[in-house]
């Protein structure tokens, strides 16, 4: 298969990963995501919304023995992601809907989930120039197909009460993400931050909300990544 490649996922022993080496791969962002999951007792069914070639739930496999559904709108990516959870024979824990999100109840009908995750597009469509991107590339980066509120209402429809939301994205966008994450009864519980250089200013942030909770919101110190970034440039070995 040309332009494929398996690589090691990080440090995760035994843990392998496809991606298109000309194309889509995964970012540092979807590995901050995942290790910031609380995974407790009571989380038995967790869904990941954004999956992409499944790197969240590949993870999660390493903290939890909780069932874990995953959606990829895009079928090449959605490829990938069967790849690999099938590779590190996950594919009794992890189901894949090759499915856009906002169908998921053709799916799993009104299931309700402990933990949703989600790594979803960051940037807005207003007045971007989508030249120099391919057509995947420019879904997987923008609200072409699903936006920041359309996230956030299914993420409560599918939360069980008291259920946790997951979302990284640009820190630019906190403001909106609060307001929005409000407007669905997901409050805010826990922000943190995160830079690549010592010097410099946060470019993402990690939030944590919970479903019908109180109000009250931890915030954690900055997590500087810097080295941890040039990870997904590396590539262990080609098909």
């Amino acid at each position: 298969m040309e332009n494929i490649v398996l690589n090691d996922l990080f440090d995760y022993e035994n843990l392998k990963i496809y991606q298109n080496n000309k194309g889509f791969k995964f970012s540092i962002d979807s590995i901050l995501l995942a290790e910031y999951v609380k995974i407790t007792n009571r989380s038995k069914k967790i869904l990941d919304l954004c999956t992409g070639n499944a790197v969240i739930p590949l993870i999660l496999t390493t903290k939890t023995t909780a069932l874990i559904d995953a959606f990829e709108i895009q079928e090449n990516i959605y490829n990938l992601a069967k790849m690999s959870v099938e590779y590190n024979k996950k594919d009794k824990q992890i189901s894949l809907y090759n499915a856009d999100i906002k169908d998921i109840n053709e799916f799993v009908k009104n299931k309700k989930y402990d933990i949703i995750t989600c790594n979803p597009p960051y940037f807005k469509v207003d007045n971007l120039d989508f030249t120099n991107l391919s057509e995947s590339l420019a879904i997987s980066r923008h609200e072409l197909k699903i936006n920041l509120e359309e996230i956030f209402n299914i993420a409560s429809k599918h939360l069980d009460t008291k259920g946790e939301f997951y979302l990284v994205h640009r820190a630019s966008r906190l403001d909106e993400i609060i307001i929005t994450a409000s407007k669905y009864h997901l409050n805010v519980k826990n922000i943190e931050l995160i830079k690549t250089t010592k010097d410099s200013k946060p470019y993402m942030v990690l939030v944590r909300c919970i479903k019908d909770a109180g109000f009250g919101v931890k915030i954690n110190d900055i997590k500087n990544i810097e080295g941890l970034k040039t990870y997904q440039n590396m590539f262990k070995e080609d098909l």
